[in-house]
């Protein structure tokens, strides 16, 4: 994921470059539109002046990093993002934990901009140029950490972007910055990456007591997957099929009495119910198996165990795997 924060002055051109990154399927985050929906859930004015007091108001009460913490939160991993309207240097420094952090400045004359700011027209904005000095001198420096500080946010910037001439050029100027951003992108290795499946497919899990996910896989291939609960056409143990669980006993007693299936064996048995091999396969679970399950995986000819945490009274279960030639392998994630 590369993530670029735009910072700068009024009409120097953020928003421009913003809308042209999002042509590139950036995601766009604003500081600013998470300042409005917060401001518009409250049912306050939407203003200038009153969006300013209320970011001022929420960096006092809750750090000058709030509104980034909040736009950082909201990303996914899976795209990269534009964030604008960054204007406390604490957001930038909130920002910068991401991995592939980068802050763009955009500058342009103050003419240039007083001419943008007239063209648009905007509610709340300075109809004069001494209304437009005052306004951005007491945005642009502060003695208050809580408040905007654009220059200090400036000075923090990996690169300054004049906008001064035409978009073609200013589009030239963002191509080559983008295409010298290192990737170094992370991604899982195979075993994190099927073990985050598992947990996923645990979600699914109907069971009161321990929710578990396993996927089976071949050749990097998913074959079969499976999470504990009652049986097919059972009442789920959530809703009371499992008179044990329900009662939610000690753990390791009762176990006859449980009438919820392991995920390992549903995972197995979905196999054979629909004719699919998972001989020399590789088994992830969340937790490592119980001595039943173990039994079933050696038998299915399985020959690797990867799990996620120790099942209580499992180590019993990992010994004979390993005695039968089993690999297993615990991995933290």
């Amino acid at each position: 994921m590369i993530v670029i924060g735009v910072t700068g002055k009024y009409c120097a051109g953020k928003t421009t470059i913003c809308e042209y990154l999002a042509s590139k399927s950036f995601g766009y985050k604003s500081l600013s539109d998470e300042l409005r929906s917060i401001v518009a859930k409250e049912g306050g004015s939407v203003s200038r002046e009153s969006l300013i007091a209320k970011g001022n108001e929420l960096r006092k009460k809750h750090g000058s990093s709030y509104l980034a913490k909040r736009v950082s939160e909201s990303m996914k991993g899976d795209r990269n993002y534009i964030v604008d309207s960054l204007r406390n240097p604490l957001e930038i420094e909130e920002l910068r934990k991401l991995s592939n952090f980068h802050l763009w400045n955009i500058e342009a004359g103050e003419k240039e901009r007083f001419e943008r700011i007239l063209k648009r027209n905007r509610e709340g904005d300075p109809k004069t140029m001494d209304e437009f000095r005052a306004l951005e001198a007491k945005e642009s420096s502060s003695g208050s950490d809580t408040s905007q500080q654009l220059d200090k946010c400036a000075a923090m910037a990996e690169h300054t972007i004049e906008n001064g001439s035409t978009l073609a050029e200013l589009f030239s100027k963002v191509d080559t910055l983008l295409l010298n951003i290192p990737l170094g992108f992370k991604r899982p290795s195979w075993d994190e990456y099927f073990m985050n499946i598992a947990k996923e497919v645990a979600m699914r899990s109907n069971c009161v007591k321990r929710k578990v996910g396993v996927v089976v896989v071949k050749d990097k291939r998913i074959v079969s997957t499976g999470y504990n609960g009652t049986p097919r056409n059972v009442k789920n143990c959530d809703e009371g099929g499992c008179a044990r669980c329900n009662s939610f006993v000690e753990g390791g007693t009762r176990l006859d009495e449980c009438r919820c299936s392991h995920a390992e064996e549903n995972a197995i048995v979905q196999a054979s119910y629909h004719g699919i091999a998972i001989k020399d396969s590789t088994i992830y679970t969340t937790y490592s198996p119980c001595l039943t399950c173990s039994k079933m995986i050696i038998n299915a000819g399985i020959k690797r165990v990867v799990y996620n945490a120790e099942y209580p009274l499992g180590e019993t279960a990992l010994n004979m795997l390993r005695e039968a030639g089993v690999e297993t392998d615990k991995i933290g994630l």
